[in-house]
């Protein structure tokens, strides 16, 4: 197995799209992801890890955090990655589609990839809003901003730590419909179950600048039914559920739903 050989644009677009599913603390040759991906590259875990902590030294998010990564980025490196946030909008799709391609054969297939269990098939098109689920261009960027999402809460609710991952959304805080340059920004996910994912959609809960979670005026409405004490009550002023390494939620974008739906 060739592991020095030099990189290809498609192989980096494959590493960087698992780069944004995983955190800063998942790059490691054991993790099961890291694994499956680097034996249908022909390289080795360990290469693969290294290639996501050189890729980590050109991230800003990181930065500010005071994490710098592996030094050796390539120039190559350099240019995917720019190019990759210049225009999210062609190379996310592009780059699940390169992805895909290494684990399923039909082209309207999808994958997931599950930290510390690996890279599967998805068992279905992905869910949550979207305007041309019969696109698989669109269906591709779906996945990729789901898998994203929940890998960033451990997949698990952020407010409730439901740990199905059947029964989470990776909900958008500013809506697909209207605001095409975020709908692939991790920022602007948060992983919450159905019942919450329709709350949150529908303005019925938001979160404070220090992530904690919002009671609309119209669900106190329905207070004291035990249905709306247990499932909304309950976790009232409770902060979203995130590790340490994690990408927090953008502060402008919660804001913006706060004040569209009327909160104080």
């Amino acid at each position: 197995m060739a592991s020095r050989r030099r990189w290809t644009y498609d192989e980096l677009l494959v590493v960087l799209n698992l780069y944004h599913k995983l955190r800063f603390g998942q790059f490691d040759q054991r993790q099961p992801v890291i694994i499956d991906l680097a034996e249908r590259l022909g390289r080795t875990p360990s290469s693969v890890a290294m290639k996501l902590s050189n890729l980590a030294s050109l991230d800003p998010a990181l930065k500010l955090r005071g994490i710098n990564g592996l030094k050796g980025a390539s120039q190559l490196d350099r240019d995917v990655w720019d190019e990759f946030h210049a225009n999210p909008a062609e190379l996310v799709p592009l780059s699940q589609e390169r992805f895909d391609a290494l684990f399923v054969d039909a082209q309207s297939e999808t994958t997931e990839v599950i930290p510390g269990i690996g890279i599967r098939p998805a068992s279905k098109p992905p869910t949550g809003e979207t305007e041309t689920t019969r696109l698989t261009k669109q269906r591709r960027g779906q996945g990729y901003f789901r898998d994203a999402v929940l890998n960033n809460y451990d997949n698990r609710c952020g407010l409730t730590g439901l740990p199905v991952r059947e029964l989470l959304i990776a909900s958008h805080i500013l809506p697909w419909r209207d605001h095409v340059a975020e709908r692939l920004n991790v920022r602007n996910g948060i992983a919450l179950n159905r019942l919450h994912d329709a709350a949150f959609d529908q303005g019925l809960i938001s979160f404070d600048e220090d992530l904690r979670m919002l009671l609309s005026g119209r669900l106190r409405d329905y207070l004291p039914h035990d249905a709306v004490k247990l499932s909304f009550e309950a976790h009232q002023g409770n902060e979203l559920l995130l590790a340490s390494d994690a990408t927090p939620p953008e502060q402008n974008f919660l804001a913006r739903h706060r004040a569209f739906f009327g909160f104080p």
